[in-house]
């Protein structure tokens, strides 16, 4: 095949309120059979995702909490690909009254409207940290920690370069997977910059635009 790998993210684009039909499934199988691997590049934290989805053996990596994190299912191992953030900015966050904080291995993300107070209690701390938008979550990250960065480790990983992944997302956050991936596509639900930036937009939302682009990267061989 012209493009060996498929980064794909999960919430929006595989997934569905969450869950993965089986129909999505199976072209992912279909794929994975006629030689191609999978990454899965995901905004959440990897023990929700693990709770959610029991087929992370489909996937040769995944790198979660929007690159912070590179799980290797096959081995069972986990690395942080950053440093966690100091403590004093959940604690700031709190006594503004932004809530619900969840922190991961490495992010820390809440919800809109917080979204402002977040980006000011980052620059006030003077964090090397970076705020990243994902429809109406809010993610803080250490700088330079983005899909983008964990793309390379799991590329590096499996030995390809980036002119043979094809990445497929749908919301802000999928910018820099999208950017960093020798095709960048968009499914038919993606909020429109990513679809501006996208070199192939799929007709069908979320597991259908899914199928529709594995249906095409098949006849690419």
């Amino acid at each position: 095949m012209q493009y060996s790998v498929l980064a794909t993210d999960y919430d929006g684009t595989l997934a569905t309120e969450g869950a993965v039909d089986s129909a999505t499934l199976t072209a992912l199988e279909r794929y994975r059979h006629r030689g191609g691997r999978l990454l899965l590049v995901t905004g959440r934290q990897l023990d929700e995702l693990l709770e959610v989805f029991p087929h992370g053996h489909l996937f040769a990596g995944i790198v979660a909490e929007n690159g912070g994190v590179f799980y290797q299912p096959a081995q069972g191992i986990t690395r942080r690909l950053a440093e966690p953030l100091p403590p004093v900015l959940i604690d700031t966050l709190k006594a503004r009254g932004v809530g619900p904080i969840s922190q991961g291995q490495i992010v820390v993300a809440t919800w809109e409207p917080h979204g402002e107070t977040v980006e000011h209690t980052v620059r006030e701390l003077a964090l090397a940290a970076t705020v990243i938008r994902n429809k109406k979550a809010v993610m803080v990250l250490p700088q330079g920690v983005n899909k983008a960065s964990g793309l390379a480790v799991a590329l590096a990983d499996l030995g390809v370069e980036p002119a043979q992944v094809v990445g497929v997302g749908d919301a802000e956050n999928d910018r820099s997977l999208l950017e960093s991936s020798g095709l960048g596509v968009a499914v038919g639900n993606a909020v429109p910059e990513l679809k501006a930036l996208a070199d192939r937009v799929m007709t069908g939302d979320r597991g259908a635009g899914v199928q529709e682009l594995i249906a095409w990267l098949l006849t690419q061989a």
